[in-house]
Formats: C-alpha cells, structure tokens, sequence
C-alpha cells in the first residue's frame, strides 16, 4: 500500500495536518464485529464512528442532563482513531482486553501526535475525556457507543451475539454500566435485551 510521507504543499502546519488527514483514512479498512443491519457485511469502524456523530445529534434529547451536543460529536467522531493501529477490540473479547489499554495508549501518542501540537493537544484530551467518562458528554458519547452495536445484534437477529457465544447476562452487565443514569435511554436497552431475549435472539 502506498502511503503518502513527503511534505505536500510546504507548509509545515498545512502538511501535519494534510499528513493526519490522509492516515485517518485507513480507519476504513479496520473491520468491526457488528454487521451492516441491510446486507449483514461487517461494518468498518469509519462507518461506526459516523453513526454516533449522527446518533448525537438525534439523541442528546433524551440524556438526564444538559450537553454540549458539539462536544459530543467531536468527540465520538475521533473516539476510535486509536483502532488505526490497535484494531477493534471485541468487547467480549476477555483476552483482547488484557492490553486493549496499551495498544490504544500507543497509538492515540502517535496519530494524534501527527498533527501540530495545540490540535494535537486537543484531540488527546477529547480522547482522554471519552476513556474516563468523567463529563456528561463522555458519558452519553460512551452509551451511544454501546447502544450502536446493541440495534446491530438486534435487528440482526442475534447473529453476532450467537457467533461468539454471548448470552444475556453479559449484555446485561455490559450494558448496565454504560447507561448507569441514562434515564430512558436506560430503560430502551433494558426493553431491547428482554425482547431479544424472548424472541430467542439473546441465549439467556
């Protein structure tokens, strides 16, 4: 694969971030677990990352507590950047976990270190932000990035949950974390695991 490394247009500050520009790209190609609701093709984490963007601007509403919806979209657009290099860790995945921190510590240093340092700067704390959940706008960033794959599995009726041997108990943990305080976004993931599970979706 040919990558692009020489200066572009001879300015240093246009280059750094033509040079980021151009490696974001490869996001495309890092393939996720969760399918395509249409075609049941494996959606690519560029694709999953437009979807909460979009996502967050539909469902702000219905968080308990007041965002910067603006905040929220910058953030989840460049959440997964990190999988450039780290590669999409199923959420399942016990093992993939173990270094999961690491690998992506690694990578968000060098992708965001691409870019002039003060953009460089602010993408890494917007990325900081979203692993710690500390904000409100992380919080709800991070339930969007559960309740994604959750419409996924479901509309795909469970293909991906019965290809890895996941039952409802760990959706259910899963899940209760990221939308501890989410109000009736809460409630909707509650009601969409009980009907999967009833529809024979989700192995109890």
């Amino acid at each position: 694969m040919t990558r692009v490394t020489q200066p572009l247009s001879g300015d240093c500050r246009l280059d750094r971030q033509l040079a980021f520009v151009l490696e974001i790209d490869r996001l495309k190609e890092v393939l996720r677990r969760s399918r395509r609701i249409n075609d049941q093709t494996r959606e690519n984490t560029a694709e999953h990352s437009w979807h909460l963007v979009m996502m967050a601007m539909v469902l702000h509403e219905h968080w308990p507590e007041s965002l910067d919806v603006a905040r929220v979209m910058r953030m989840v657009a460049i959440h997964d950047l990190v999988e450039i290099d780290a590669g999409d860790t199923f959420v399942y995945d016990e093992a993939g976990a173990s270094d999961k921190a690491a690998r992506e510590h690694a990578a968000a240093k060098r992708i965001y270190g691409l870019l002039p340092p003060d953009q460089a700067r602010e993408m890494r704390a917007l990325w900081d932000e979203f692993e710690a959940k500390t904000s409100p706008e992380a919080q709800f960033a991070g339930a969007l990035d559960r309740l994604m794959p959750l419409l996924h599995n479901f509309h795909g009726e469970g293909r991906v949950w019965r290809e890895n041997g996941v039952v409802a108990a760990q959706v259910r943990a899963l899940n209760e974390r990221a939308f501890a305080g989410a109000g009736r976004l809460r409630e909707f993931v509650h009601e969409l695991i009980d009907e999967a599970v009833e529809r024979g979706y989700l192995a109890q």
